[in-house]
């Protein structure tokens, strides 16, 4: 099976997952430098490129599995969608979106339940939906921090 240069481009998280250690924090430091973009942080343009990263990303995940074999370190639109789930909604303040990456990462690699059962799902979707998950999971945590940040601190 064949991935061409635009399958590549977006199934690598802009072509983060061929960086040799650390893939997924590459691809998701790429996904912060995409939301730094002014305006980006919009969240319909956030919530229209994440929905389309996941329609096209499931097809790219099962090109990339025939090729790479089982959830490969190579594709990490995954990160991608997962690290902009993260951000969406929160104050684009540096220190919120470097609390976000961390909780992030720590979602992604430890994977709670059920999270990692979600790897298990066929089809290219199991690459997917288990950083979903997680992305939704870190979501729910950056706004709890936020919310009582602001209600106790700030």
């Amino acid at each position: 099976m064949h991935i061409n240069f635009l399958e590549k481009l977006i199934g690598s998280g802009f072509y983060t997952g061929y960086i040799k250690t650390a893939s997924g924090t590459f691809g998701s430091l790429a996904a912060i430098a995409i939301y730094l973009i002014p305006g980006f942080e919009n969240p319909s343009l956030m919530i229209f490129f994440i929905t389309l990263l996941i329609i096209i990303g499931v097809p790219i995940a099962r090109k990339f599995e025939s090729i790479y074999g089982k959830d490969p370190k190579e594709y990490t639109n995954d990160e991608v969608i997962g690290m902009w789930i993260t951000l969406l909604f929160i104050p684009k303040k540096i220190w919120w979106i470097i609390i976000a990456f961390f909780i992030w990462r720590a979602y992604d690699i430890l994977k709670p339940f059920p999270v990692r059962k979600l790897e298990l799902v066929k089809n290219g979707w199991g690459v997917l939906l288990d950083d979903i998950l997680a992305g939704i999971y870190s979501f729910i945590t950056i706004h709890l921090i936020i919310f009582y940040f602001n209600k106790f601190i700030g």
